[in-house]
This record gives C-alpha cells, sequence and structure tokens, in this order.
C-alpha cells in the first residue's frame, strides 16, 4: 500500500511539472510578443532546455521571403557546441528532409547515443523543424512530448506572427517611400499649378497616358463585344465618328465578314474559360475600315480590371506602312531558319529532337524533330501535362519521379522510357538533360530527345531468336536424351517379355516342361540383369564425376558478369536491378560457368515473374552476404505474385513449371547444381509481395570435397535452360 501511495505522489508531482512547463510554454508568446525571429528562436530554446533538462535543443527556420535559412542551437553538453554539428548528425542518420523524420529516433552525436523528437514547425513544416534531444533513460516520456509539442506550436504561431510583421513593416517602408516620393512630386507639381485646375489636369495626366500607351487606336469593349469607347486617332484610321460606332459590336464593324465567325468563337470561349490566345500579347489581323476596305494591323488586347463582368481595351496599329520593315525582317528570319534548317536536318537524320525547360517560369521550348517524335501540332503550346499524355502509363511513375527529383535537386538526369502515340503505338524514347543557368540566374534544363525504337525493336527480336534457339536446343538435347533411354532399355524389356510368355506355355504343358521353364527363367533373370546393368551406366553418366577444375570464385563478381549478361532483356522487361554485395566476401570453391548458370536462371525467373505486374515497380535487389562462420549467400529478390503453397512444395521437381512455355526443368538443374557444390537453393515469399530465392555455398576449400561432382548435371546445365518456376 505505501509502494502504491509513493507511486501515486510520484506520478502527481510529474503531472504537476508537467502543468507547470505547459503553463510555462503558453506563457512565451508574451515573452517574445513583438520580438522578431531571432529573439523567439532564442527564447524558445532556453525555456525548453531548462524545463526538460534536455542535452540539446535545435531549430532550424527554413528560408523564407527577404530572410537565409537559421540554425540554432542550446546545448548543455560541453561536446556539442555548434549547431552544424547537430544537423550533420541528423541529415546522416535521417536524411535531409525533415518532413520524412520519424517522430522518434536514436542518433548518435560526438559519439554519444542520444534519443530525439523532431517536431516540424507550420503547417507541413513550412517553417521549419524543431529537435529535443536527451540522453537521459525513458526519454522522451509522454508528457515530455507533449510540452515539447506545445512550446512548438507556440513558437510556430510566434513565428509566422513575427514573420508576417517583418513584412508587413518592409511593406509599410516601401509604401512609405513611394508615399514619400510621389508626394514630393505633387507638391512640386503644385508650385507650379493653380489648385482650381488641378482635377482636370489628373483627368488629362490619365488620358495621356493612357494614349501614349497605346499603339495608335484605342478602343474600349465590354463583355458583350459592344464598343464603349472609340478615341480620335481610331476615328482617322477607321472612318467612323464616336458617336455614331460606340454601342455597336467591334467584330460585326471592324473585322472582315469571313473571319467574324473565328474572332467570335475565340472572343466567347475566353469569356466563358478565361483563355485567350491574344491576351497581353501583340499579334497580327485583318481589320475592315468604314469603306469596307481591308488593311493589316497589329493588335494587342488587355483586360479591365473592373468589378462585375469583365471589359478590355483594344489597342491597334496601321502596319500598312511598315511592310517595307516587315519585309527586311522576314528576310533576315529567312536567313536564320536556313541556319536552323540545317540543325533540324541534322536532327532529322538522327532522330533526335532538342528541347529548353525553364523552372521558374515552365516554359517549354522544342525543336522541330522533338513534335515529331511526340506526334504533336507544332501549333500548340507545349506544356508538361501535353508531354505526361504521351509517356506510356507503365512508366508513368517513373517519369514522374524522375521529373520530381529534377525540380527539387536541379542536377543532370538521363533515362529511358515509352510513348504511347494517339494510334496505340509505343515508341522508346531515351532522354538526358543538363542543368545550367540563363541570364538571369533562373535554373534550367537543356536536353535532347532521342528515339531509340529501332534499336530496342532490334534488340527485342534478337532476344526472341535467342530464346527460341535455346528452346529448341533444349528439346532437342531432351529429344536426343529420350531416344538414347529408350533404345538402351528397348531390347533386355523385350526379351524379358518373350522368356516369361515361354515360360508359361511350357508350365501350362501336360505334362508341364519344369526344365524348360526354369531354362527360360534364367534368361529373364539375364536379361533383367542387362536392363539393370543399363540403368546403372545412364546414372553413371549423370553422375559422372568430370575432372573439371574447382577455381576459387567471387560470388559477386559472378553476379556482375550474369547482370550485365542479362541487362538488355530486363530494361526490355521494365525491371529495375538493385544490389547489395557485401564488402570483402570470402570466396567459394566451385565451377564458375555452373554457379553463374544457377544465378542467371534465378534472375531470369525473377524478371518473368513480373510480366503481369502493373500497379507497382518491377524490381530485383540482389545481395550477397555471409551465411554464419562458414558459408556465402546469394539472394535475388522480386516483387512478383509470390508462390502459393502447392507452388512452393513442388517448385524444385523436374518437369514442374507453372508457366505455359517452360519446361520444368530449370531449378531442379539449379538445385542439383548448388548441391553438387555441398550447398542448398530454397525459396520464400516476401511481405506483401513477390518471392527471393537463396543459395547457401560453403566458403572453406576443404568444405568442398574431392568428391564432389561438379559435373553432375551434363550439358544441359551449361546450357540456358527454361526456368522451371
Amino acid at each position: 500500500m505505501a509502494e502504491r501511495s509513493e507511486h501515486a505522489d510520484e506520478e502527481i508531482e510529474r503531472l504537476r511539472r508537467c502543468l507547470n512547463d505547459l503553463m510555462s510554454a503558453l506563457a512565451l508568446p508574451a515573452i517574445w510578443a513583438g520580438g522578431g525571429t531571432m529573439e523567439i528562436l532564442r527564447t524558445l530554446l532556453d525555456a525548453l532546455l531548462g524545463m526538460l533538462d534536455l542535452d540539446f535543443v535545435y531549430a532550424r527556420l527554413a528560408a523564407g521571403a527577404g530572410q537565409a535559412r537559421v540554425d540554432m542551437l542550446r546545448s548543455a553538453c560541453a561536446s556539442v557546441s555548434a549547431p552544424e554539428q547537430v544537423r550533420d548528425a541528423l541529415e546522416t542518420s535521417l536524411g535531409r528532409d525533415p518532413r520524412k523524420w520519424p517522430p522518434q529516433a536514436a542518433v548518435r552525436l560526438n559519439g554519444e547515443a542520444l534519443t530525439i523528437i523532431p517536431i516540424l514547425l507550420g503547417h507541413g513544416g513550412e517553417l521549419g523543424v524543431l529537435v529535443a534531444g536527451s540522453a537521459r533513460e525513458g526519454f522522451p516520456r509522454a508528457t515530455e512530448r507533449l510540452v515539447v509539442m506545445v512550446a512548438a506550436n507556440e513558437g510556430a504561431i510566434g513565428l509566422r506572427e513575427a514573420l508576417l510583421l517583418g513584412e508587413q513593416k518592409r511593406l509599410a517602408q516601401t509604401l512609405d517611400q513611394r508615399v514619400a516620393r510621389r508626394t514630393a512630386e505633387l507638391a512640386e507639381a503644385n508650385e507650379e499649378l493653380r489648385s482650381e485646375i488641378a482635377a482636370r489636369r489628373l483627368v488629362e495626366a490619365r488620358k495621356s497616358a493612357i494614349v501614349d500607351s497605346a499603339l495608335d487606336c484605342v478602343v474600349a469593349v465590354d463583355h458583350d463585344g459592344v464598343i464603349t469607347d472609340f478615341n480620335p486617332a481610331a476615328e482617322r484610321t477607321f472612318g467612323y465618328e464616336r458617336d455614331k460606332i460606340v454601342g455597336r459590336k467591334l467584330v460585326e464593324t471592324l473585322i472582315p465578314p469571313c473571319l467574324r465567325e473565328r474572332h467570335l468563337r475565340g472572343f466567347e470561349r475566353h469569356i466563358s474559360s478565361g483563355e485567350a490566345r491574344v491576351l497581353g500579347k501583340r499579334v497580327e489581323m485583318t481589320a475592315m475600315r468604314a469603306d469596307g476596305s481591308e488593311f493589316p494591323l497589329e493588335l494587342s488586347i488587355s483586360r479591365v480590371a473592373i468589378n462585375g463582368p469583365p471589359a478590355f481595351t483594344a489597342y491597334l496599329r496601321d502596319i500598312t506602312d511598315v511592310r517595307k520593315r516587315i519585309a527586311e525582317r522576314e528576310r533576315a528570319e529567312a536567313a536564320l531558319k536556313q541556319s536552323e534548317a540545317f540543325l533540324a536536318e541534322g536532327q532529322r537524320l538522327s532522330r533526335t529532337g532538342s528541347f529548353s525547360w525553364c523552372m521558374a517560369s515552365g516554359e517549354i521550348i522544342w525543336s522541330e524533330q522533338l513534335y515529331r517524335i511526340f506526334e504533336l501540332d507544332r501549333a500548340v503550346p507545349v506544356t508538361m501535362d501535353a508531354i505526361v499524355s504521351r509517356v506510356h502509363p507503365d512508366d508513368a511513375a517513373m517519369f514522374d519521379q524522375v521529373m520530381r527529383h529534377a525540380r527539387e535537386y536541379g542536377e543532370d538526369f538521363a533515362f529511358e522510357h515509352r510513348l504511347r502515340m494517339g494510334d496505340e503505338s509505343v515508341k522508346h524514347v531515351h532522354v538526358s538533360a543538363h542543368a545550367v543557368r540563363d541570364a538571369k540566374g533562373r535554373r534550367e534544363y537543356i536536353g535532347a530527345v532521342q528515339d531509340v525504337t529501332e534499336a530496342r525493336l532490334s534488340e527485342q527480336a534478337l532476344a526472341r531468336a535467342r530464346a527460341e534457339l535455346t528452346r529448341v536446343t533444349r528439346i532437342t538435347t531432351l529429344g536426343a536424351l529420350t531416344a538414347s533411354i529408350a533404345h538402351e532399355v528397348n531390347q533386355p524389356l523385350s526379351g524379358i517379355i518373350t522368356n516369361a510368355s515361354t515360360c508359361a506355355r511350357m508350365l501350362d504343358g501336360n505334362p508341364p516342361n519344369v526344365a524348360g521353364a526354369r531354362e527360360t527363367a534364367r534368361r529373364m533373370l539375364r536379361d533383367g540383369n542387362r536392363a539393370a546393368q543399363v540403368i546403372a551406366r545412364l546414372r553413371a553418366l549423370f553422375a559422372k564425376k568430370d575432372s573439371a577444375a574447382l577455381d576459387d570464385v567471387d560470388l559477386n563478381e559472378a553476379a556482375r558478369e550474369v547482370i550485365a549478361l542479362s541487362l538488355t532483356e530486363l530494361q526490355g522487361n521494365h525491371v529495375i536491378v538493385s544490389t547489395e554485395f557485401a564488402d570483402e566476401l570470402a570466396h567459394v570453391l566451385g565451377d564458375r560457368i555452373q554457379l553463374q548458370q544457377v544465378i542467371l536462371n534465378l534472375v531470369r525467373n525473377a524478371s518473368e515473374a513480373m510480366t503481369g505486374v502493373h500497379d507497382r515497380a518491377r524490381e530485383i535487389a540482389i545481395r550477397t552476404a555471409l551465411d554464419g562462420d562458414d558459408r556465402v549467400c546469394l539472394s535475388v529478390r522480386d516483387t512478383g505474385t509470390g508462390l502459393s503453397r502447392e507452388v512452393m512444395e513442388r517448385l524444385f521437381d523436374a518437369f514442374y513449371t507453372t508457366k505455359q512455355s517452360g519446361m520444368g526443368i530449370g531449378l531442379a538443374i539449379s538445385r542439383s547444381i548448388i548441391e553438387s557444390h555441398q550447398g542448398r537453393l530454397w525459396a520464400t515469399n516476401n511481405a506483401p509481395f513477390g518471392a527471393t530465392f537463396h543459395l547457401s555455398i560453403p566458403r572453406r576449400a576443404d568444405s568442398v570435397t574431392a568428391a564432389v561432382s561438379l559435373g553432375a548435371i551434363p550439358h544441359l546445365a551449361s546450357a540456358p535452360v527454361a526456368p522451371g518456376r
């Protein structure tokens, strides 16, 4: 009873301290009210370090508008004095992105193990991260985590308010400067102007500003396309008086009849969706005067920001007199286009298109060949959505991952993916890009896209031919073996059947011919022994101990050679291969060719097991490691459909297969090869999907005795075999 009372007292005391700490944390905003971000951060860290008896408190304030990133540390350890120490230790253990850190982790700092709890500041860590660390056993308790989270939340609110206050002060300063400058200008103007004409001059100044910014003519239009204003320059150009044209529709008055339908559709599209190809741009078009004559003009349209339905101001300039200047420009452009044609022809011949991609603006510029590769209309602006629409659905996840990495890190990239065209045909393209900075210092990618469809199709055709040749070779070998067995065993079996029939007739005689029956029985025994000897010779053939040289084999190197050999086939099946080879892996004693054949069989099995996978990445992981003190293990892991219990039980049986085109001898032969090396081969299922095949071989030379037969599997083991999985 006394122990429970003491425990309750301790719990009450701990809760009381927690409440005090929470009240202290909630009182922090009163301390830093009106303070800057550095003061808030410093106060927050000092308070947490003192309240929770921590070894250190570290905060990273993300870079904001007009402010660089801030790293701050408060430490109770003399060995931890710089925020860079904590930052490097955290990034080494947990990665560079705090949003991906776990809610609690163990790190080592200057050789000491500490437990840390990272708390993101702001929504999704937009403001930064707060990290509390302690080497104390049991840290963090629930109350300590609660205090840190409350303090971090209050700190985030204070930091956001401080940032907003700083931005408000900066804007106020800028506004004050502009107001002061404008006031000085107005004061200087007011010295020369009489007060009674100030309003009239202000209206005239605004009107002059509009006229000065116009090309020549200024025409205002409301959301119904009705003209609401028509300046004197427009009157002179079009031949209409202002009073007689205001209130009429622009398209029906100033546009030739043959073009009115197109302009009406464009105007209606913009009113309904906000889309306008000419908004904010200068374009050339054909207009019509009051007398019906047509003439070219340059047009720019701006949208007037007013309440209610949108209105527009059109700025127009008669360019009839500048045709010569345009012709000269066109000649210069023709010369430029001729030089570009050489480049375009070279790209066409090599089936390579070039592009530029500005990360800041999102603008993408393509060469002519790239439009042909993607089969897109050159008149349509290139956007990332248009590009993604051509990416093959099976490669969409990989494409999105590469683009996201490029945006985040600005590193060079090169990869290969497929395109699905409008007619459902598939193209293979190789993309490579180099990150540069433009004249304004903005990050930009300059790259090239090459159509490698023919090369990939040729590789696939070669792979199919190789696979067909391998299949025919296996069938031929198996047929020859079957015929040999049938021929060798058929003769003694025929003799046994004949002698048995003769013996039966002799015994059925009256009287029975016992002596003759005994003689035919001896001949049956002789033929039976002959058949047994044939079987023994065949077994000896398969168990023949060849004098193959036992080599010192590095499984890491052997696996690398197999991956290089299978790389084209794996890429054609869109398989991603990763390796994790143990450093200084002990060598094994065995036949290098047979061991590589086993690895090749397992890799092909893994690739074929993922043929029907479309909802996740197709990945093969090859790993080597020590298996105990005297063995070496190699595993091949896939993300396929896994193995059922029935398949697992018969997986290594000869001539058992789950594939329509398989022979079912690949895994049986592979197990025989591994067992001939005094090793073992087995399979396990992965969670949540896929399977892993493991092989384990003795690593010491004396563990593989001289009696080991590396030729236990004849020519079937040294040639590629159909996987039996």
